[in-house]
């Protein structure tokens, strides 16, 4: 597989959807525009409200949600693999997701997924957090071949379950993907070491776009976009929490290179949990 332009678009999604929608295409656009063919958004692209009525209020069933189609046309018009981080989608059985969607340069949906890992935490200074309130989790995790790379997919919260990644890995996965709205107080202690973690782990590029900074309903978020490769190094970073995208050079046969290295993938045994 030949080498491509990866980008991550960072933004400060806020409670209008038309405005979000509108901030994102200008970003994918420059990223496009600088030559990445795969283009990532965050977590939550085209609205950023924690309230449950207030969401449900704005959100639509996919056939008729403005930001679906008018970003799987943006994917064909620029001729890129647009990878929406995810979007709060009304099920259309009572039920809201948290769902990431692939388009194709063609601008048809090349896979869903639907965020499995719900972020129900209470952290310090009083912050807390019940994503299955308003969510119903995914049960299945997909991987994609593009064509130049296959992408396993994720959204923020799963970063911390290794098994989902592995399971990726597993199954061929040379690009994972965490776009994320993570919060600036978890962001600061575990952003960089956990995006790092699993990319050494399964000898895959991550690529994770980000939320950044203090949005229209409250919250705050981390911001720092990263690209790193296989290898645990860094490519690309926002280094703060403000709009913008970053692009690197993705090259696959590092995946191989580094695997070769350390082969980790088929050094995988099972193994019995002993309570003593």
């Amino acid at each position: 597989m030949t080498s491509f332009n990866a980008a991550c678009i960072q933004m400060r999604s806020s409670r209008s959807v038309d405005d979000n929608i509108t901030d994102a295409e200008s970003l994918i656009r420059d990223a496009a525009k600088a030559g990445a063919s795969y283009v990532q958004t965050p977590e939550m692209t085209h609205l950023v409200e924690r309230s449950r009525t207030a969401l449900t209020e704005k959100i639509a069933h996919p056939e008729n949600d403005a930001g679906v189609k008018r970003f799987a046309d943006l994917a064909k018009d620029l001729g890129i693999w647009l990878h929406i981080g995810s979007l709060a989608i009304d099920r259309g059985d009572g039920k809201v997701a948290n769902r990431a969607f692939l388009f194709s340069p063609e601008g048809s949906t090349a896979a869903t997924y639907d965020k499995i890992h719900m972020f129900d935490v209470d952290l310090d200074g009083g912050e807390s957090w019940r994503e299955s309130n308003t969510y119903e989790p995914g049960e299945n995790s997909p991987v994609i071949d593009t064509g130049f790379a296959k992408i396993g997919l994720a959204i923020c919260y799963d970063l911390r379950f290794p098994a989902l990644f592995r399971a990726q890995a597993m199954a061929g996965a040379e690009l994972l993907s965490v776009p994320a709205c993570f919060t600036k107080q978890t962001g600061r202690a575990h952003w960089h070491v956990l995006l790092r973690a699993r990319a050494i782990e399964n000898g895959c590029f991550m690529v994770a776009a980000a939320q950044g900074g203090t949005h229209e309903d409250g919250r705050e978020t981390f911001g720092h976009s990263l690209i790193v490769d296989p290898w645990g190094e860094v490519l690309a970073e926002a280094e703060h929490d403000e709009p913008g995208y970053i692009i690197a050079k993705i090259d696959p046969a590092t995946v191989t290179e580094v695997r070769q290295r350390i082969p980790v993938l088929t050094h995988v045994r099972s193994f019995n949990t002993l309570n003593g």
